[in-house]
């Protein structure tokens, strides 16, 4: 099987040994995305609301460099330092995607990288 790397400025770099996306098999699989700003690498800590956006911003923007946008994802994983943001987080996804909405799993985790409190990876049908 083959499989297509996708690169965009328009997301953070990645900060390990992986791509940001991977085509193969008709699907998208972006690698976790934390709440950088690929503009300056600033690393957001701020509220959850605001980490959670960016995080979804750079996943949007990695979706759209493979001809994809928010719509197409079909599933999700969350991955959180502290449960207690679990609502918060759920309505930027209100605001952030329409229905029907993607699959999702929620995860507490003891830390993530670079000290932040998420963390969200996605599967996105690459299908025409």
């Amino acid at each position: 099987m083959s499989k297509k790397i996708i690169y965009t400025d328009n997301a953070p770099k990645a900060i390990g040994p992986y791509s940001q996306g991977v085509i193969a098999g008709g699907f998208l699989f972006i690698s976790g995305q934390v709440p950088i700003d690929p503009k300056n690498g600033d690393v957001l800590k701020e509220s959850i609301e605001i980490q959670t956006n960016q995080v979804i911003n750079n996943i949007e923007n990695i979706c759209k460099e493979a001809g994809r946008g928010l719509s197409d994802i079909v599933k999700i994983t969350i991955y959180l330092t502290d449960l207690g943001d679990f609502a918060d987080v759920n309505k930027v996804m209100i605001e952030r995607f329409e229905e029907p909405y993607p699959a999702r799993a929620t995860i507490e985790i003891s830390a993530l990288p670079l000290g932040v409190n998420v963390e969200i990876d996605a599967v996105v049908n690459a299908n025409d």
